[in-house]
Formats: C-alpha cells, sequence, structure tokens
C-alpha cells in the first residue's frame, strides 16, 4: 500500500522501535511507496511512511533491498556533503562516510553483516538517521 509521506518533526524525531516479523507489512508498504516516489526518492525509513520502526528501504538501481534493524557497525572515509529529505524540505550539510559495514535482517529475518559504499552507503547512513530520530 502506498503511505502518506510525514512531515511531523515532532514525530520523525522519535527513535524508532526494534521491528519483528509482524511487521514486515511495512516492509511492504515501503517497497510500494519508494516506487511511487522513484523520481525525488532512493531511500526511505518507516517513520517517514507513519511506522516507528527500525526498517529501512534503499534503491539500488534494479532492485530495493529491505533492511530490518539495520545497524552501522563500522565507518571509514569521512566526508562533507549535503543531502535533502522526502519528509523535508530543503537540503541540509552533514557528515557521511564513504565505506560502512551494516548488521541487519532481511526479510526472512536472515541476519547479515555487509559493506557499503559510495552512493549506497551514503542512503543508508541518511536512512539509519532516520531510524534515531535524527532530522537531516
Amino acid at each position: 500500500m502506498i503511505r502518506p509521506i510525514v512531515h511531523d518533526t515532532v514525530f520523525l524525531s522519535r527513535k524508532s522501535d526494534p521491528a519483528t516479523a509482524a511487521d514486515l507489512t511495512v516492509a511492504k508498504d515501503l517497497r510500494d511507496t519508494l516506487a511511487a516516489h522513484r523520481d525525488g526518492c532512493v531511500g526511505m525509513a518507516a517513520n517517514m511512511i507513519g511506522f516507528n520502526k527500525r526498517i529501512i528501504i534503499v534503491s539500488l538501481g534494479m532492485f530495493d533491498m529491505v533492511m530490518l534493524n539495520p545497524v552501522i557497525v563500522k565507518k571509514a572515509g569521512a566526508f562533507e556533503t549535503e543531502e535533502g529529505c522526502l519528509s523535508l524540505t530543503g537540503v541540509r550539510k552533514t557528515t557521511r562516510y564513504q565505506k560502512i559495514t551494516v548488521r541487519y535482517q532481511d526479510e526472512q529475518l536472515k541476519s547479515h553483516t555487509q559493506e557499503f559504499t559510495g552512493w549506497t552507503a551514503q542512503i543508508i547512513q541518511h536512512e539509519c538517521d532516520h531510524l534515531e530520530g535524527i532530522l537531516i
């Protein structure tokens, strides 16, 4: 189901709760909502569609990757950049890392630890900030 985008900064500033198997429908809604906004969006967090759960989705070009309970466990190569967000107006300066390692669960609740670089790493960092209630 395509969900409306949340713009309420009070809601977006709340730290997200862990995701469980009961939250897999939220992942499906994230897929549908990202697809509907594909022209201007490359990733989303569950709180952007009204669910305070630790779930993100990242566009990897040919497919989208859902991560439940992602945690960035390693970062390298800091750089300064500016980012926009579908939930917020304008762009903001932030520090990101060129290479990150993320521990997460897939939609089958299987655990993974994976390294990401470049643009994909930047998207994941932005969405993980959403899960922490950090508005970038």
